[in-house]
Formats: structure tokens, C-alpha cells, sequence
């Protein structure tokens, strides 16, 4: 009796996973350049870090004046996030766009997944010894990571969907 329970069961939970599975293929056959970018998290005040922002890479500030102009921890989580919608934004892009460059997706993935661990890190730095010297430092480094980043996301966009990249702009 044990027996056929365990296999209802499985047989469920299967079921189930290929149900979740189809749904989220699904939702992201549905996705548009514009659903995606509209996922950023605004807020993020990087034009006050960088006159050249999203265009190049790099930053005018200080690590002091970069921990206050992105709101110390709730910057920290807003760059993560975006990090996060730009891989999907290249994963949309590999998918759907026919004149993408492999090396720049492969660069986009490699600085969006570095940031997120960077983030985690100067995150679980923080629980441990707020806002010290080694934690703006970091935010520092994540933040000048993200103007890469941003900038590699244009490139994308300019060459992939070009009528997407002012509401990039926008939202970056």
C-alpha cells in the first residue's frame, strides 16, 4: 500500500514539474524587449555617478559618495535584481535576435553573474559590520562593475533592437 502511495506521488510530482515547466516556457515566449527592460529597477541614481553612463564604463565618485548616491544596502539589492533582468535581456537576445555577437553575450552573462555573487557577498559583509570602509569599497567595485555591464547591454541593443535601447536608457 506504502508502495503505490510513493508512486501516485511521483508520479504527481512529475506531472507537476512539466505542468510548471510549460507554463514558464510559455511566459517566456511572450516576453518583448520592452517587458523585459521595464523590469530594471529604477531608482538606481547611477547618472549622478557617471557623466558617461550607460554608454562607457567607470565611475566619478569616491566609495564614500557611491555608498550614499545609491542608497547603501537598497542599491545593493536594486543592482543585483537588474543584474539579474540583464542576463534574461541576453538570454532574449540569443534567442530572438540574429546578428548578436557570441562573445558579448558570453561577456554580458560572465559580468552579470559576477556582480550578483559580488553583491551577495558585500550584502552578507554587511550583516556582519554595516557600512564599514571594506563594504563601500566593495559597493564601490560592484557599482563600477554594473557601468561595464550597462555599457555592454547597450552595445547589445544598439546592434540587436535598437528601438528598445532609449527605454533602456531610460530605466537604466
Amino acid at each position: 500500500m506504502l508502495w503505490i502511495i510513493g508512486q501516485v506521488a511521483l508520479v504527481v510530482a512529475i506531472v507537476g514539474y512539466f505542468g510548471y515547466w510549460q507554463l514558464s516556457v510559455r511566459s517566456r515566449n511572450r516576453e518583448t524587449w520592452e517587458s523585459l527592460i521595464s523590469r530594471l529597477q529604477s531608482g538606481l541614481n547611477f547618472h549622478a555617478l557617471s557623466e558617461h553612463f550607460p554608454w562607457k564604463e567607470g565611475l566619478n565618485t569616491t566609495p564614500e559618495e557611491t555608498w550614499e548616491k545609491l542608497g547603501g544596502v537598497k542599491g545593493l539589492k536594486a543592482i543585483y535584481k537588474s543584474a539579474g533582468v540583464m542576463l534574461e535581456i541576453a538570454n532574449f537576445a540569443a534567442r530572438n535576435a540574429s546578428n548578436v555577437d557570441p562573445v558579448l553575450l558570453q561577456n554580458i552573462h560572465a559580468d552579470a553573474t559576477q556582480i550578483r555573487i559580488c553583491v551577495m557577498q558585500t550584502l552578507a559583509q554587511c550583516l556582519v559590520s554595516q557600512a564599514t570602509e571594506t563594504v563601500r569599497v566593495n559597493t564601490f567595485q560592484v557599482a563600477s562593475m554594473y557601468t561595464g555591464l550597462a555599457a555592454r547591454m547597450t552595445e547589445l541593443l544598439q546592434v540587436s533592437a535598437s528601438n528598445a535601447l532609449p527605454a533602456f536608457v531610460a530605466a537604466a
